[in-house]
């Protein structure tokens, strides 16, 4: 049976055929935004900016040459400059303290150079620093579809743009998880790109950091068919070959999801079992010696995290919410010794991961052992538990796309660093 096309992808024929412009798109998209009920998926919004930029896509580009980004709304996550806009990193001291950006980021321009309509700029846990969506600045972030439910973070609003329509595609940063898990948590998909993918495309520039060791680029968004374009779109990124079933994928198992909620552990299964009757090989693997790392990723992240921050607040990291501020005051106090052996730690723990993909084209595991985040509730154990199973991809450094199952049960597909074509092609035809 022939499945329906994505929206994406009937947005974008209607759009080239002439069936509606991207001011039409543009302004359905703006009725949509900010329907969570805290009203703050975007921190950044101009209404008549976004209608003039849709009139800015269509003018600029011509019925031959229309790129794979036009006339799509698109939000972006505020920890990039947008000319003409703040930039608060999800931080009201930020909010308070900077000018408006003279110039797009690169990550921004990029966006506009291949035809996105940007909806605005949206919400973020403080400097990106933390994986639920909370935010004492601006507020929580809840899901547009459920206000009893956080969206997860760090690139909360982005989430919730795609989950209430606002956004066909929205940009997030993933150091530890952040696109993966939100994704994961709101039912949709996520793409976290390569570690160095963004660097060499030169996309960081005017884009606020938390740990350059671990910062990468991607996409939330609701069809893992709709990957590869948005990878072409962002990155440049040239679609692979059709991809052939016939893989090898390695299942994560055992005392690894020790921590599990049941809901996990039969979408797992479930994914397994798809995965297998689409035609491949799957197999399992152990994985006992991934808690080792968050005592490696931690002190690396809070320290470069520290150093990025310190030139603005002076060394006093009181401006932030608890427990951001207790994080980087912990990383200024690391001595470079400490952080050089935790980067040599690092460098085998790669290697460990690197020898899986010898004999695996694929690695599988869950974006979170939690389906829910409930609102409102304390979460302070929160981020060790999800973070253990992403961190390991982290350090890594692998292309990882969410694998979106109903209920916030959302699988990590895990492919080996460079080969994110070959990963999106693969999700875009058999997941």
């Amino acid at each position: 049976m022939t499945r329906e096309p994505s929206i994406l992808s009937s947005l974008r024929e209607k759009l080239l055929n002439g069936e509606t412009t991207p001011q039409q798109v543009a302004a359905e998209a703006l009725q949509k935004s900010n329907q969570n009920a805290r009203r703050n998926v975007y921190l950044v919004q101009d209404r008549d900016w976004t209608l003039r930029e849709a009139e800015r896509a269509e003018r600029t580009f011509s019925q031959r040459e229309r790129p794979p980004l036009y006339g799509l709304p698109i939000s972006l996550k505020d920890c990039f400059d947008l000319q003409g806009f703040l930039t608060t990193a999800g931080a009201k001291f930020y909010a308070e303290r900077n000018q408006r950006a003279t110039a797009d980021s690169a990550v921004a321009a990029r966006l506009r150079e291949q035809g996105a309509v940007i909806t605005g700029k949206t919400h973020l846990h403080p400097l990106a620093y933390g994986i639920t969506g909370e935010n004492r600045d601006f507020g929580d972030c809840v899901q547009p579809n459920d206000a009893s439910l956080l969206t997860g973070g760090s690139t909360s609003g982005g989430a919730a743009s795609v989950q209430e329509g606002s956004a066909v595609a929205a940009i997030g940063t993933d150091t530890g998880g952040s696109i993966r898990v939100p994704a994961a948590l709101c039912g949709l998909a996520g793409y976290r790109a390569s570690i160095g993918l963004a660097w060499d495309r030169k996309l960081w520039r005017d884009g606020v950091h938390l740990s350059q060791t671990f910062d990468t680029l991607g996409w939330i968004f609701r069809d893992l068919r709709d990957g590869p374009r948005l990878a072409e779109g962002l990155f440049g990124l040239r679609a692979a070959d059709k991809a052939s079933p016939r893989v090898k994928v390695a299942a994560v198992s055992g005392n690894f999801l020790r921590d599990c909620e049941e809901d996990i552990l039969k979408a797992l299964e479930l994914c397994k079992s798809q995965l297998a009757a689409k035609g491949a090989e799957v197999a399992e693997f152990a994985a006992d010696d991934w808690d080792e790392g968050m005592s490696i990723y931690a002190p690396i992240q809070a320290s470069e995290a520290a150093t990025i921050h310190a030139p603005s607040t002076g060394g006093d990291f009181s401006c932030f919410p608890p427990p951001i501020d207790e994080r980087l005051a912990w990383g200024a106090s690391l001595s470079s010794d400490e952080i050089q052996k935790q980067r040599a730690r690092h460098a085998t723990f790669r290697e460990r991961v690197d020898v899986l993909f010898q004999s695996y084209d694929f690695l599988l595991l869950p974006c979170s052992p939690l389906s829910h985040l409930k609102a409102g509730v304390d979460h302070s154990e929160t981020r060790m538990k999800i973070l253990r199973y992403t961190v390991p991809l982290s350090l890594a450094g692998t292309p990882v796309v969410t694998l979106p199952f109903a209920g916030g049960a959302g699988m990590q597909l895990v492919a080996p660093r460079g080969a994110d074509a070959k990963l999106l092609a693969y999700a875009a035809a058999c997941c």
